[in-house]
Parts: structure tokens; sequence; C-alpha cells
């Protein structure tokens, strides 16, 4: 497989990564529609098996903090509850206030969320005596209905409806004399994400200044600074490079892009080669109309020689115009000395990796690069140059496209540069197709493998690839690909028409149906939502001859015990954040700990790797089982009872997938805690269970997924 190329000249498709930003409400879609007497939100919401999409309605009805009709959980997945339990992040910004706001004002919050800064402006305003608080309001936007609906409720709880204003609008759709009745003298806001700029930090900040802002407002934060650090780490690298691996078919790739990609660079310290020192980059002041564009060119010196395979940078807020009150979001290795880093674990910001191209960069001890830096309206952009000779020149903005972009995930990138996972995808596929000749192959996911792996092991097999997620791109690729290796229309055909039309074009013609399984778009969700092959597999049963292979062949949930205590911390239920009753937003938000009678926590995706101190207490395990061979028939549960026999305490179930390619149970693709490309499913417990010297403790796994349904798999669990 040597001689395969999967980017034709000169056709030049770009494959890159796509940057996922770590916003506070995540993924989460919404369309809003409003009358004089309610509003209205459509919330999106992905059927896993299928695929498919539709909008729930949420209703509002009232303006006065009636009881929630949203459904339950609808908040989980985001980062609120995250954010929450940050207590650094908390009471650096109460500390602000406090010395920002010392007389009655006018004050703006912008994504006031749970209104937590918003009820922290309106106390300050009371704490000089002599002030006269009736002259005291706060203006509170929040876009998100939701949560708007959720802020009510807290401010009903707290006593803090008198003096803040709250309003579901966006701060660009705030007007004065209407919405606010004068221009606000103090901003307080944090709409950050890891990257800094990725939430519209800038463009909100400018509308803010030019219309609902006093001239010279006070602000908190008062400023931001971004810095980067030049380091070298195979695991980066092979996380963007395919253009220098050995693979099959792999190693002409080219035209990787790179993007600013949020992870915890903590987890790999023992991995990462510092090549430079911190360098400052930009500074964004809070209360002064930002520019909408800037760059700058810096030189750094190489502390020792490497090559540059990544780019890792962060932000420090300076939340008070006297530089006595920080937020950092610095690596360990960078703040582990000072006061600002002695911060918990904490999911709702990271630090970002920008990759550079290729193999990277070599650089000697002492030898200095231009580093190019540029921001736009929500993103930092890095070149870099060595002496005169442009290493890696950018022709076009990272965020423009062109004739054809298929962007992956680095972790999907790095998937396809193993040599160990494509070989086992290799001889998965030869087994499949030993002993069938003149083979029609349907390839049913978004595998960019498969195709071409198909149409090389057997010269006289046709394959069919359908891509549901990269569409149009897909098609273009795939076809692409295969003209350049040589394989004629007649062995290679991207069916553009449907699953529908499919079965009518092909009954019972189909002797393998394969997938890794991988669905473009699902990289973020749980593990098990790639069971949308089974879906697929059983709307297309009658294109299957009767003796077609199924690959894979099984699906197996499986999952372990662990020790999760930062994990857990983060998600653990509110209490009194900085003197303020947030309980009443656990169940909503997900929490885990005392929650009512029957409220259990949600399942959501982590890489495990990435979650801070982490320790199994438990053999793994086998939940349930799901047979593709056969299609989806009805209802399909498992059951199972996990001892747990180290003296610990266990925070929550780590639950993954592990697709059996054959029936021989001689390929098996993991995407368990041990394998860093994947997420797993987090169940964490409403309370740690502590597991004596002496004493052994269980927990029995229950799960169930109805295909009738919306298609989610259910895990529940009860202690013993």
């Amino acid at each position: 497989m040597t001689s395969l190329s999967l980017v034709p000249k000169p056709f030049v498709p770009f494959l890159s990564f796509r940057c996922h930003s770590v916003t506070r409400l995540r993924s989460v879609a919404t369309r809003t529609m409003s009358s004089q007497s309610s509003q209205r939100v459509f919330q999106l919401r992905q059927d896993p098996l299928t695929g498919n999409s539709e909008w729930i309605v949420i209703e509002e009805n009232d303006q006065t903090g009636a009881p929630e009709t949203s459904p339950d959980g609808l908040l989980a997945t985001t980062s609120y509850l995250d954010m929450l339990n940050d207590s650094y992040r908390n009471r650096a910004f109460r500390l602000a206030i406090e010395k920002t706001i010392t007389e009655p004002c006018h004050v703006l919050d912008i994504g006031a969320g749970t209104g937590l800064l918003s009820m922290m402006a309106a106390r300050a305003m009371r704490i000089e005596e002599s002030g006269d608080v009736s002259k005291g309001i706060v203006t509170a936007c929040e876009s998100y209905l939701p949560m708007v609906k959720l802020m009510r409720k807290v401010l009903h709880k707290n006593g803090m409806t008198k003096n803040i204003n709250l309003i579901n609008k966006r701060s660009d759709e705030l007007k004065v004399g209407s919405d606010m009745a004068s221009r606000a003298d103090v901003l307080v806001s944090e709409i950050l994400d890891s990257e800094l700029l990725g939430e519209g930090l800038i463009p909100s900040l400018q509308h803010a200044h030019d219309m609902l802002l006093v001239d010279n407002p006070k602000t908190v934060p008062y400023r931001a600074t971004t810095y980067c650090q030049l380091v070298e780490s195979t695991f980066l690298c092979n996380m963007h490079d395919l253009e220098n691996n050995d693979g099959p078919g792999l190693e002409s790739l080219i035209g990787i892009k790179s993007q600013q990609y949020g992870m915890h660079v903590d987890a790999i310290e023992k991995e990462i080669k510092l090549l430079s020192e911190p360098v400052k980059i930009f500074e964004f002041e809070f209360w002064k109309r930002p520019e909408s564009n800037g760059e700058l060119e810096v030189h750094i010196e190489a502390i020792t020689e490497g090559s540059i395979h990544a780019i890792i940078s962060w932000w420090v807020l300076q939340l008070d115009s006297e530089g006595t009150i920080f937020y950092s979001t610095a690596p360990r290795w960078i703040d582990s000395n000072s006061e600002i880093g002695l911060r918990d674990w904490c999911d709702h910001w990271k630090q970002c990796v920008w990759f550079t191209p290729g193999a990277g960069v070599s650089i000697s001890e002492g030898e200095k690069v231009h580093l190019h830096a540029a921001h736009t309206c929500t993103n930092i952009l890095y070149n870099l140059k060595k002496t005169q000779s442009v290493t890696h020149e950018m022709t076009q903005s990272p965020l423009s496209t062109g004739d054809l972009h298929l962007t992956l995930p680095p972790e999907r990138i790095a998937i396809y540069g193993d040599s160990t996972y494509r070989q086992f995808m290799l001889e998965a596929t030869r087994n499949a197709l030993q002993g069938k000749s003149h083979t029609q192959c349907l390839v049913i996911d978004d595998s960019l493998l498969l195709p071409l792996m198909t149409l090389h092991i057997s010269n006289r097999s046709r394959v069919l690839s359908l891509s549901p997620g990269l569409k149009e791109d897909g098609a273009r690729y795939l076809e692409a690909i295969a003209d350049a290796n040589g394989f004629s229309k007649d062995r290679f055909e991207y069916f553009r028409e449907g699953k529908a039309k499919l079965a009518e074009a092909y009954p019972g013609e189909i002797d393998l149906l394969i997938g890794e399984p991988y669905y473009y778009g699902l990289e973020s969700g749980l593990p098990w939502q790639n069971l949308r092959f089974w879906k697929d597999r059983t709307l297309l049963d009658s294109v299957l001859s009767e003796d077609a292979v199924v690959m894979p062949y099984k699906g197996v949930l499986r999952g372990c015990a662990m020790y999760l205590p930062d994990l857990w911390k983060s998600r653990c239920c509110l209490g009194s954040v900085e003197g303020f009753d947030h309980a009443l937003v656990n169940t909503t938000l997900g929490g885990c700990g005392d929650l009512p009678a029957g409220k259990g926590s949600p399942c959501l995706p982590f890489f495990i790797w990435q979650c801070g101190e982490t320790k199994r207490l438990s053999k793994k395990f086998t939940v349930m089982e799901f047979d593709f061979s056969k299609p989806i028939t009805g209802p399909c549960s498992g059951d199972e009872q996990i001892e747990l026999l180290k003296p610990s305490v266990c925070h929550g179930i780590v639950l993954w997938m592990d697709w059996v390619m054959d029936k021989e149970n001689s390929t098996v693709i993991s995407t368990g805690p041990d394998e860093r490309y994947w997420k797993q499913g987090v169940k964490l417990l409403e309370k740690p269970l502590t597991v004596r010297e002496d004493g052994l403790s269980s927990i029995r796994i229950q799960a169930s997924l109805d295909p009738s349904s919306n298609g989610e798999l259910i895990i529940t669990h009860t202690l013993s």
C-alpha cells in the first residue's frame, strides 16, 4: 500500500482540523422568535442513532420567574456548572467588583449567566452606607432563554430582583432609551473562551463602548494579556502531521491547516520539551474600544535545540485597574510558584495549542525565530519565520474557504497517522474480503481510510461510499483520491442520492458493509453515539446479500470505576457561591452530589486522561453488547455488578465502546481511557463512595437503548 496517494495533484484539498472553542454553551444551538406577549425558543436536539435533528420548543410566557418549563438537563452539557465551581475565578471577580464599584451607579453585565456577577455588582453598591442605593441599577443581558429563566429564579431566591434589570437579548441588541435608561458607568463581563476571543469579546466590547457605556467607563476585568511558548512534543506533532508519517497511503497528505485547539497541556507535561521562555503577545483593554484586527512580530530565542512542533498559548486577566487581582490560564509549569497558579483543575478554560506545519521547525540553542502574530475579531493566528526564509507562509486566512476544505479534529488526524490503528483496520478489511471475488462494498460512515483500503486490497472490488457527515466535500475528496490512485469510476462511486435510493438501486447486492465507525460531527459526543452505524445498517438491511459481511461485527459497551476527584469537584452541586445561594440550579445544570431523589447526574463526554488526577478502582467490565450482524429489532439492555477492591474513593464510572471488527474477535478497536484520541463517557456518582481496607463495595450499572425513542443510551447506577 505504500504507493497509494490520498491527495492527488494538482487537486489539493485542505485536510485540516476544527478548533472546538471551550464556551459556556458549547454546542447548544437555539433559535428565538418573539412577540409582545411571549418568547419561544427552539432547542436543536440530535438523535444520535439516525443523525437527524429536531427543534424542541421551549415556551416562555412570563417574566416573573415561573417554574421551569424546559426539559430537565437542558443545560447539563454546558460548562456553566464547571465555571461556577471555579472558586478562584469567583473570588477574583468578587474582589475586583467590590474594589471597582464603591458607590451607586449603572452597571452593565454582558452574558449574565446565572447572574453571579450582576448580584456581586448590586451587593457592592450597598457597601457605602452614605450612598443612595436607589440610584444604583444593574442591567444584565443574557441571550440564551433557558439560562434567563434560571437566572430569574436565582435572583428571586437571593432577593436580588429589585436593582437588577434582566433582559433576554444579546448585548448588541440593547438600546439606550428603551432597554436601558442611560449609558452604563461600569461594565462587568466574562465572555471569554480558552483562546480568549472566541465568544465574541471584541465585537461585544466595540458595541458596548460605541452605544452602551459612558466615556472612560470602569470595567471588570480591566485587561487581558495573551502569552505563548514554543515547544517540542511528539504527541502534539502526531495530532496534525500526516505529511511525514510512514503509514500506507498517508505520506503525501498535504494542506494541513493550523488553528488553536483547546486542551489540558498539563496532562502531557512530561511529553513536552520547552524551547523558549514565555512570550507576551497581545493586550486587550476592556476599558477602551478594541481594534478588530491587530498584528505584531516578535523575535524569540531558543533556550535549547529541538523541533518546534507547537505553540502553546494562554491568557492572564488583570481584573482591577491597579493590577493587584489576577486570574491565569497558564500551564502548571508557568505558575507553579505564584499565587495565581494555585487554582483548581477546571474544564471551562484550557490552554490552546497552535500546531506548526509538517514535522515542525528545527532550531538550535540561541537561534532566533520570528513569530508573526495576528488577531481577528474571534481568533489569534501565528506564523513562524526562521532567519530570512519562510518556513510556513499562510497565503490565506485559516478562516477563509477555498475549493475544498475537509476539516477533521486533531484526534482524528492522529488516529489516521497511527500505524497500529491503520494496521488493525487493514487486517480487519482484508479478513472481511477473504474468500470474496467481485465484491460490492458499501462504506456507510465518514471513513476516509476504508474506501481506499478496500479498493487497494481487492482489485476486483467495487466500493460505494455515503459519507453522511462530510457530504459533498467528502464526495469530491474521495472521488479525487480514487482517481489519483488509478481506480476507475466503475470501481468507486460516491452515492449522493441517500439511503432510500440506495436500497432501490442495489437490492441484495452488497457483499460487504463496513465502517470504522466514525461520523463527522460526533467527535465531541459520547462514544456510543457512533452506534448510529447499527441504525444505518438496519435501514440498509435490504441491500445486503445472503452471505454479506458487516464490519464491525459488534459493539461492546465497557467500563470501569475510577477515582476522579478533580472532575467530580468541577461538576459537584453548588451551594453558596461567594455568598449567593445557587442550590436551585443543580438539577438543571446536571450537578452531582445532593440532588433530589430520582435525579442523577448526566453522562458527559471527557478525555479522561485530561481530567486531572485519576486512578482505576475496578477491573474493566462489559455492560452490554450490540450485534451488528443483525438489524435492530427493539430495545436492548445490560446489567453489571462491579466490585471495588482497592481502598480509595470512587467518584464515578467511566464508559466507552470497544468495536469488535470480526466474528472471531481477532481485531478489536478500543476507545477506552488508555486510548487518548477518543472521549469517554463519565457517569459521576451522587456522592463519592469510600472503599475501606476491610470493606467491599459494589456498584450496579444498568444500560438500555430504545431505538424507537430519541436514540439515547440510558445509563443508571445503584450503590450497594
